[in-house]
């Protein structure tokens, strides 16, 4: 497949989002969803909510979830690994079903289609076996083809009662 084969449409990742009935963003801004980004903070319908660090995201999203609303954490793989303590206290312990969606940053146009682990990146072939190890679930996205792991991953995070982590290997693409 071509590169651009590889990229999934920012719309449709927004509407599977709303249609899990996701209403609020709270974010570290990456540029590999940057388009999913857009379509996110310009939906009148969703409140997006810029955060300084990864952990802010969580923390407030957490807080959003118990005030009722159905939030993800955008962030991109580094942002990820850095809030790993507070992940695993929000997303294990605390048992609150977050979904994150996180970008593949640095992920090698020549790795794509193959499994992460092979990336020479630490942060891109890192990134699935640390949420593993966590026990949380994770669900890697390189394709239009699997947009409907999005609904997967909020059907695991619900069902678990856990964190759960949806990956874009590559850009989300402007529709």
């Amino acid at each position: 497949m071509a590169v651009k084969d590889y990229s999934v449409p920012a719309s449709a990742v927004h509407a599977a989002l709303r249609g899990q009935g996701v209403d609020a963003v709270t974010t570290v801004p990456d540029f590999v969803q940057f388009a999913l980004h857009d379509l996110m903070q310009n939906d009148p319908a969703v409140m997006y909510l810029q955060c300084s660090a990864e952990n802010q995201a969580v923390t407030t999203a957490m807080g959003m979830y118990v005030g009722g609303r159905t939030p993800i954490i955008m962030v991109q793989n580094q942002g990820l690994l850095n809030c790993i303590n507070t992940l695993r206290s929000v997303g294990v312990d605390a048992r609150i079903p977050l979904v994150f969606t996180v970008g593949g940053f640095g992920r090698e146009f020549e790795n794509l289609g193959s499994p992460l682990s092979q990336s020479r990146r630490v942060c891109v072939n890192r990134t699935q076996p640390v949420t593993e190890a966590l026990g949380l679930p994770f669900f890697n996205i390189e394709t239009p083809a699997d947009v409907g792991l999005i609904d997967a991953a909020f059907d695991a995070a619900r069902s678990r009662e856990c964190a759960a982590v949806i990956h874009f290997g590559h850009y989300v693409a402007w529709t």
